[in-house]
């Protein structure tokens, strides 16, 4: 570990609704055995590859698929600062369908998305607004480096750790260091600062290798 800060997102694991199909944004659904596992091998992953054990401060989504994998990864024991505005995107009718089910139930509302979804001006159905999104998890943000910079470094190495959803941790990374990773279920980013350079800087995306023996 360097000199400056590391901020180590993870993508929560499987989940009982079957995360890795289906698109679940504000449903609070809870990790899998699959998804647990895939949590403790990003811990092993995250020791053995940086070098600590040790997270502080941890933060995550609200939604307990990221609350229980960031104790998983930084221990039970761990206080966990919950960012509301990490939540992830309101997909409105889309909710808990599986792209194959939403081309079926809504095909017109269905190609608009797979047109428009980058563009900030799009709203998921009766959901929320791309742009809306992004300025939330801006907040967000704004408040999680606030509290990064309340703390002071730590000597042992330790990383900041952020347990949250595909789509918030793709608009963090986009924000910080201008890159947007696919980010799978269970995948390791690790960002980092150094000392006296306000930027951030990608030095590992869409780690997954951890994830192949995990079954």
């Amino acid at each position: 570990m360097t000199d400056g800060r590391c901020l180590v997102l993870v993508r929560h694991g499987e989940t009982v609704g079957n995360s890795s199909i289906r698109y679940f944004g504000r449903t609070d659904l809870l990790l899998s055995g699959l998804g647990r596992a895939q949590m403790r091998a990003a811990a092993n992953w995250l020791e053995s590859s940086l070098l600590t054990s040790h997270f502080a401060p941890v933060f995550a989504s609200p939604l307990h698929r990221a609350t229980e994998g960031a104790r998983l990864i930084a221990g039970v024991a761990a206080p966990v600062v919950e960012i509301q505005e990490f939540v992830e995107v309101d997909f409105g009718l889309f909710e808990g369908l599986t792209a194959e089910e939403i081309r079926a139930r809504y095909p017109v509302e269905f190609d608009r998305w797979n047109r428009d979804r980058l563009d900030p001006a799009y709203i998921y159905p009766h959901g929320e607004s791309r742009a809306g999104f992004v300025e939330r998890v801006g907040r967000g943000v704004k408040r999680m480096l606030e509290l990064l910079e309340g703390t002071t470094a730590a000597a042992d190495g330790s990383a900041a750790l952020l347990v949250a959803h595909r789509g918030v941790i793709r608009a963090i990374t986009q924000r910080l260091a201008g890159v947007e990773p696919v980010i799978e279920l269970g995948s390791i980013q690790v960002l980092r600062r150094t000392s006296g350079n306000p930027g951030w800087r990608a030095e590992a995306l869409d780690v997954t290798e951890h994830l192949s023996r995990v079954e």
